[in-house]
């Protein structure tokens, strides 16, 4: 069963290497490793190139933003599971797409899979300051704001090409939209895998404190869009989010 897993990057010269090894380091092997650079200018390029021989499919071009880049790398991927590696973010252990694979084999009938994560400081320590326990979901609990951690969440390709790739009018929260579409919208049927996937840093798009205001607006209009009781389920998915730092 071939996992196909796509890291997006746009000058991150600071953390592209150390996403790149923890997707090379998984003990599975049959990994097909698709890199999209945004065409980067402060020398995360030249990282890239330097694991050029390990890396089964590189691009480096202008895009219309992280989305954007994702889409192609979904449009390219090839395996039968697409997952995602953020480039700020880690595997949390060497053997999570081994374990992956093997809820798969254990779901046959499962769209796809996802699991818990934690959140660190962006510095040496990686203090962790968020311990992200997902557990299983309800449409209830959809509907009060609850998602599964977008970056643990892996599907079938199959269902991806059935209900389609990110929508490019949402800038910061176009998972959301992208969960909440499969979801709740689809109904597609996804099983919880109990056990640590990814390991992210504090800082990234959607965690930027600078963005929280327009994070929360583009939340509100993409459950607007659903026809969910926007407000109120926006500021349940936050109080959801508060429970979870130390």
């Amino acid at each position: 069963m071939k996992v196909s897993i796509i890291t997006v990057c746009y000058n991150r010269k600071e953390t592209i290497a150390k996403s790149i090894e923890s997707v090379l380091s998984q003990d599975y092997s049959n990994i097909e490793y698709i890199v999209i650079d945004g065409n980067s200018t402060d020398g995360t390029k030249e990282i890239i190139k330097s694991y050029a021989e390990k890396i089964s499919t590189y691009l480096s071009e202008p895009d219309k933003g992280m989305y954007d880049a994702i889409n192609k790398g979904l449009k390219m991927a090839t395996g039968e599971i697409i997952g995602l590696m953020h480039s700020d973010d880690e595997f949390y252990d060497n053997d999570v797409i081994s374990k992956i694979v093997e809820m798969f084999q254990k779901f046959p009938s499962s769209d796809g899979i996802y699991g818990n994560g934690i959140y660190v400081t962006n510095d040496k320590k990686e203090r962790i300051v968020r311990n992200r326990i997902s557990g299983a979901y309800s449409r209830k609990e959809l509907e009060s704001g609850w998602l599964p951690l977008h970056p643990t969440v892996y599907l079938k390709k199959k269902i991806i090409e059935k209900l389609g790739y990110y929508n490019l009018d949402f800038k910061i929260a176009s998972d959301t939209e992208f969960l909440l579409r499969y979801l709740f919208k689809s109904k597609i049927k996804l099983s919880y895998f109990n056990s640590y996937v990814v390991k992210m840093r504090v800082g990234g798009l959607s965690t930027s404190r600078s963005r929280a205001l327009k994070v929360f607006y583009e939340d509100y209009r993409i459950y607007k869009y659903h026809g969910l009781p926007a407000f109120r389920t926006v500021v349940q998915k936050k109080l959801i989010a508060l429970k979870q730092y130390f």
